[in-house]
């Protein structure tokens, strides 16, 4: 008969503890750095904030390209699609607060308000912005079953922009943008949602396609120096065009550069300009102006000289 040690709990638990591992005990210790400086160093550790000044752009023609919406008895001077998209272009340049949006297509009825209030003058830009609704269409598809069937209408959209630099004359850039807006119905052994002819399709198509090309123009516009022109040079006090509305603070660097000489190329027949030079920086002090329309700066050379007889000089940010 076989006879077993019998051993008590306790023991048991006494020698299970003995055997086991413990995990060394974690004491906290002070970084060789308070708090504060960590905070500061962070903060130092951010991407700096890039400045963005408010260019001046206007849309000078948008116009409709398609045969959507025209008839032989239709109004020509009336484009209801290239005028929509215009509008819709116009909204989205103003939302997005890096613009300083200015008139131009309804030209004709600025002017004549001009005149009732009793005269006005028109502010230059620095872009104009040309552009057309290439392509738009609607189509309806679907499917059809014993018992069921859907229908879906779909319009789609494509407009195309240019972007041309007021003093030269040259388009610097283009870009296209497409959209597509549905809507879709159906039925089962006639029950169901009927859809009619929407016509508000056209507007989202026609949105979608303008905000496909607004971050492309946004960011084309963004990466082009912001830059003015100098209204007066005394000694070491200059003024410039632009001020609080466009951007500018107090404390801002500029620069200011001479363009370079315009060389005619032998291989292309064009003429050509050589970089620009910097011949002096200058730090924004205080603005005047009431309005956007006769708004400025006046700045203090820190660096280099200005010599009030040159010409052609311009202002231009200092990219970071």
């Amino acid at each position: 008969m076989k006879q077993y040690l019998s051993v008590p709990p306790i023991l048991v638990l006494l020698l299970a503890s003995g055997c086991a591992t413990t995990a060394p005990k974690m004491e906290a210790t002070e970084a060789p750095v308070s708090q504060a400086e960590q905070l500061q160093a962070q903060k130092g550790a951010q991407m700096p904030v890039a400045k963005r000044y408010k260019r001046k752009v206007a849309i000078v023609r948008f116009t409709n390209e398609t045969n959507y919406g025209k008839a032989l008895m239709s109004d020509q001077d009336f484009d209801r699609l290239g005028k929509q998209a215009s509008d819709m272009l116009a909204s989205r340049l103003i939302k997005s607060g890096n613009f300083q949006v200015f008139e131009r297509i309804d030209m004709k009825k600025v002017q004549q308000e001009q005149t009732i209030a009793g005269g006005g003058t028109l502010v230059g830009v620095d872009t104009a912005i040309i552009g057309s609704v290439t392509e738009f269409g609607r189509s309806i598809g679907g499917k059809s079953g014993f018992m069921s069937s859907t229908k879906v209408q779909t319009a789609r959209a494509k407009v195309d922009i240019r972007l041309v630099d007021i003093k030269t004359g040259q388009a610097f850039f283009s870009a296209s943008g497409t959209g597509e807006a549905n809507t879709e119905s159906g039925e089962i052994a006639g029950y169901g949602s009927r859809a009619e002819y929407d016509a508000t399709l056209n507007d989202r198509a026609i949105g979608a396609a303008i905000s496909d090309v607004i971050d492309k123009l946004v960011s084309t516009l963004a990466e082009r120096p912001w830059r003015t022109d100098i209204l007066e040079a005394k000694g070491t006090q200059l003024f410039i065009s632009g001020g609080a509305r466009q951007g500018l603070k107090i404390g801002d660097t500029l620069r200011v550069m001479a363009p370079g000489q315009m060389i005619k190329s032998k291989q292309t027949g064009m003429e050509i300009s050589l970089p620009a030079k910097q011949v002096a920086t200058i730090k924004v002090v205080s603005f005047f102006g009431d309005s956007e329309n006769d708004e400025g700066s006046a700045c203090d050379v820190v660096t280099g000289t200005v010599d009030p007889t040159a010409a052609n000089l311009f202002v231009e940010e200092i990219k970071q």
